[in-house]
């Protein structure tokens, strides 16, 4: 079948985001089914264009690029019109692309519009992909505050979930949380996943000088409110100020919060900030790390998400070390491969760090465990199929 995929984050392996709908795609068009992705160039991806509207094709994924740029840097503001101009260009594509079924990936929410339009002016089956839970989440960090804007929001997710086929979430809890206000949806859960062959490939030595000697933690990602980023810095002070420094605390990403926390972390040895890279290279430096740090906020909604960097870091046998209370929580418990810690109290961090650091043994054990988890339930070989078995489903 054709299947026209309305997601703005589109990435390979080269860029800097992640993979989840690249190697899901690959792996559907493996299986012989055409895929259009309507996407847009954003700062961590490798997908750029020259035209405004332009068509690409990598490893048999056909892209429709309309080229407006999204950044984690970009204000509210600047981000809105974003959504909006990626909006109104995918409507033009819903109604016109030849096609069996359409997925919309949110958030933002607004990438719904497109598979609406399709499901209700085309009556093509209609998938909802459900990655953040708009608009609960920007209300409940405090970024979504207008309150006509908030009730408008509700009445469009309502929208989606009751015009879908099928909804796709990732992360038991969000199915969880969708099922119980709307429990006549159809819904699964399908993880992130992680490139298990990538991941778990032999590593090569890290030579940068402010590493080599060192056992260090890593943190990949946006560095910003949302993932706390506070909590690494105050981590590193307690290490250093507790002469531990033998361990690192290793930042590789970007965001709003980065520039104020490297301000506050100058004369620190124990803290180690990298740009953005790609995920290519990215991964020697995870298999190479201690452990890896997932300390998002204190925010209830939080505990349903599906951090690329869990998935990964299992399948690269390193510990995980987490700050929610909902599923990831639950099985890092049942895999016995990390710990949660207080999203607030950086000496409980310190403390699994420090017993992580001079227990490397049990350290290598517990990655051990992750990996082997991982291997049976967040391959993307596994998780792909799954979604394309009941997108199937569905259709027949």
């Amino acid at each position: 079948m054709t299947i026209v995929y309305f997601y703005q984050y589109f990435t390979t392996p080269k860029g800097s985001y992640g993979t989840r709908v690249y190697e899901f795609t690959k792996n559907w068009v493996e299986r012989g089914h055409k895929v259009i992705v309507i996407t847009s160039p954003y700062a961590k991806s490798d997908v750029r264009a020259t035209k405004f509207l332009e068509t690409q094709l990598i490893d048999g994924i056909t892209l429709k690029i309309i080229n407006v740029s999204i950044d984690n840097k970009h204000s509210f503001t600047r981000r809105i019109y974003s959504f909006l101009v990626y909006t109104f260009f995918s409507i033009f594509y819903a109604l016109t692309l030849k096609c069996d079924l359409v997925i919309a990936s949110s958030g933002p929410i607004t990438v719904g519009v497109p598979g609406l339009i399709a499901k209700i002016f085309r009556r093509k089956k209609f998938v909802f992909e459900v990655r953040d839970l708009w608009p609960e989440g920007p209300i409940e960090l405090g970024i979504l505050k207008n309150k006509f804007i908030q009730k408008m929001s509700y009445a469009f997710e309502k929208k989606c979930y009751k015009s879908s086929s099928l909804v796709v979430t990732l992360s038991p809890g969000m199915k969880s949380h969708i099922t119980d206000r709307f429990p006549k949806t159809n819904a699964i859960s399908v993880t992130n996943s992680a490139n298990i062959k990538l991941f778990s490939s032999p590593k090569e030595i890290i030579t940068h000088p402010q590493l080599v000697g060192k056992k260090f933690a890593i943190y990949t990602g946006n560095i910003g409110m949302v993932n706390n980023s506070e909590l690494l810095y105050r981590t590193a002070k307690k290490l250093r100020e507790e002469g531990r420094d033998d361990i690192v605390i290793l930042l590789i990403g970007d965001g709003q919060q980065k520039e104020e926390i490297i301000k506050k972390s100058e004369g620190l040895n124990t803290i180690l900030f990298l740009e953005l890279m790609p995920k290519v290279e990215l991964v020697n430096y995870v298999k190479n790390a201690l452990v890896s740090i997932i300390p998002l906020n204190d925010t209830p909604i939080l505990s349903t998400s599906s951090p690329n960097k869990l998935f990964e870091s299992m399948a690269a046998a390193i510990p995980v070390i987490q700050t929610t209370n909902g599923w990831i929580k639950k099985m890092l418990q049942e895999s016995q491969s990390g710990f949660t810690v207080s999203p607030t109290k950086e000496d409980e961090l310190f403390d699994k760090l420090v017993f992580l650091a001079d227990n490397e043994i049990e350290a290598e054990e517990i990655g051990k465990r992750g990996l082997e988890f991982a291997r049976r339930n967040f391959d993307k070989n596994i998780l792909s199929e799954r979604m394309i078995k009941a997108i199937e489903k569905i259709k027949k």
